[in-house]
């Protein structure tokens, strides 16, 4: 994906992944923004990849298109357990998320 498709604070590229070791599996994230995450059938929230595919590796991260850039944030913010990260891809700084600064 280019810039133009995936890009947030002050144009930077930005990615998101689950801890799901704190997901409470409550399905905000999937909610809010359907084409990033979805529940598996073990009850937690994991991101997908730009094809659809569920990605199921510990740490494992997804672009964010920049039409879900708000959807994404809003999960972010409203996840009971405090389990997304979106941080820039170029120095891997949290910028929404429990880690954010």
């Amino acid at each position: 994906m280019s810039v133009q498709q995936v890009a947030g604070v002050d144009g930077a590229e930005l990615e998101v992944w689950i801890d799901q070791d704190l997901c409470t599996g409550d399905g905000i994230c999937a909610q809010y923004a359907p084409e990033v995450f979805e529940l598996d059938i073990d009850g937690l929230a994991y991101v997908k990849s730009a094809d659809d595919e569920l990605l199921q590796d510990k740490g494992a991260t997804t672009p964010v298109p920049l039409p879900l850039l708000t959807d994404v944030i809003d999960s972010a913010k409203e996840c009971p357990g405090d389990c997304i990260h979106v941080r820039r891809v170029s120095d891997r700084a949290e910028v929404y998320g429990p880690d954010a600064e």
